[in-house]
């Protein structure tokens, strides 16, 4: 966006636009119910409120600002066609809104998009170009087409409309929980940390708003530390919802006055929270929507706005998007449940004799370990003329002191297991 145009949107009456847009999202984006979470807030300290846009009607916030937007064109635009750019779920969002105007949509998608996302996307009647190995390429071809076909083009995040409709989340957090002292956001393009940002701060500007960002996304750190909006060299993340090199210009804007804090997370953060969700509240969220989960129980360490204030916390993390397909969501469970020391993979040599894996699978059995896999393999022992078997054996466990136990029964029957993970 240009700095005349980021000017102009500074300018504007924030507090009717965020107003006007949630009257436009009525009985169109669903009003999500914030979720206590019990098990979030005994593990941090803090009361803990989920507030599940991965409930939303398109599975993300992204109908929010996407409706708001398109809401806004005329007739006369709408009859040229919208074109976006989208890693899925503002692909969705579009596709939805441009379905409920009666106007033809065109998304163009990251190849690395997962295929939910892009059948989601089709599902509503949308055109889906694949181009490019991120979000950023995608969007510049978007804007080619927009240009060269006449189009409406759609930002994702750096718009006003766009930013004021993911702002209604914002509006309904303090409707919803009026004792709310911090809310945590994840970052991506920065529209809906910018919109909810905005809406907190016009309304309740005592409120904090805490951004999260995986380790692998360093735009908004890099932008922030450099006083400008600053394109990252690379972006390595599961979370392709909030893999953006280059942050938009009006949302850097926005959250460079509003912004309280930013706070980053790893990937092994985000797997675990994603299977938290899954066991404590039956709940599906994607990576990008695990970020601000992710970023709970480092916010006394890394957030020293937070740590500072006084008084009990009562956090809303916002799970933006649960829009994750199952080959995914499987190889999440697994590291998930590895790092959390509910899967163990140990190998062991043994004397190639019979009647030794009936000794370790005895064992495993009194320590009440569930057997997932086995490789016996005579060809892996590590002296190929001794008289050895290599074992590799995969258990289910019920966490580090069981796999603790485990080893040791190992050991003292008198073998040497080693572990792998």
């Amino acid at each position: 966006m240009e700095q005349k145009d980021v000017l102009k949107a500074l300018q504007r009456d924030h507090a009717a636009e965020l107003k006007l847009a949630a009257e436009r999202l009525k009985g169109t984006a669903r009003h999500t119910e914030i979720i206590p979470s019990p098990a979030l807030s005994e593990m941090t300290g803090h009361e803990i409120l989920l507030k599940p846009e991965n409930l939303q009607v398109t599975g993300s916030f992204k109908i929010r600002g996407a409706y708001n937007k398109i809401a806004s064109l005329s007739e006369e635009q709408l009859s040229h066609g919208i074109v976006t750019a989208s890693a899925g779920n503002h692909a969705q969002g579009v596709a939805y809104a441009a379905r409920e105007r009666g106007a033809k949509a065109t998304i163009c998608m990251p190849q690395i998009t997962p295929p939910l996302k892009v059948d989601a996307t089709k599902a509503y009647g949308a055109d889906v170009v694949l181009y490019g190995d991120v979000f950023d390429e995608a969007a510049a071809h978007a804007a080619e087409l927009a240009k060269t076909e006449g189009m409406i083009y759609v930002p994702p995040f750096d718009d006003y409309e766009v930013i004021c409709g993911q702002g209604t989340i914002g509006l309904e957090i303090l409707e919803d929980v009026p004792n709310v002292t911090d809310v945590v956001v994840p970052l991506g393009g920065g529209g809906l940390g910018a919109g909810v940002a905005l809406a907190i701060k016009t309304f309740r500007p005592e409120v904090r708003v805490i951004g999260a960002i995986p380790e692998g996304s360093p735009a908004w750190k890099n932008s922030f530390a450099a006083g400008r909006v600053t394109e990252a060299d690379q972006v390595i993340t599961s979370a392709e919802g909030v893999a953006v090199k280059h942050p938009g210009d009006l949302p850097y804007a926005l959250l460079n006055e509003f912004l309280d804090d930013l706070v980053t997370v790893t990937e092994r953060d985000i797997n675990e929270m994603i299977l938290l969700m899954l066991e404590k509240h039956k709940l599906v969220v994607e990576a990008a929507g695990a970020v601000s989960l992710a970023a709970l129980e480092h916010l006394n360490l890394r957030s020293r706005k937070f740590a500072a204030a006084e008084g009990p916390h009562v956090v809303v993390p916002i799970m933006s998007g649960g829009n994750i397909d199952t080959v995914t969501m499987g190889a999440v469970i697994q590291k998930g449940m590895i790092a959390r020391g509910r899967i163990m993979n140990f190998e062991v040599e043994l004397p190639d004799t019979p009647g030794q894996l009936v000794k370790v699978a005895t064992l495993l059995a009194k320590e009440r370990a569930n057997v997932i896999a086995l490789d016996h393999d005579q060809f892996k022992a590590s002296g190929h003329y001794t008289n050895a078997v290599s074992l590799g054996v995969t258990v289910e466990t019920n966490g580090p002191d069981h796999i603790d136990r485990i080893l040791a029964a190992l050991k003292e029957a008198g073998f040497q297991p080693k572990r792998i993970y």
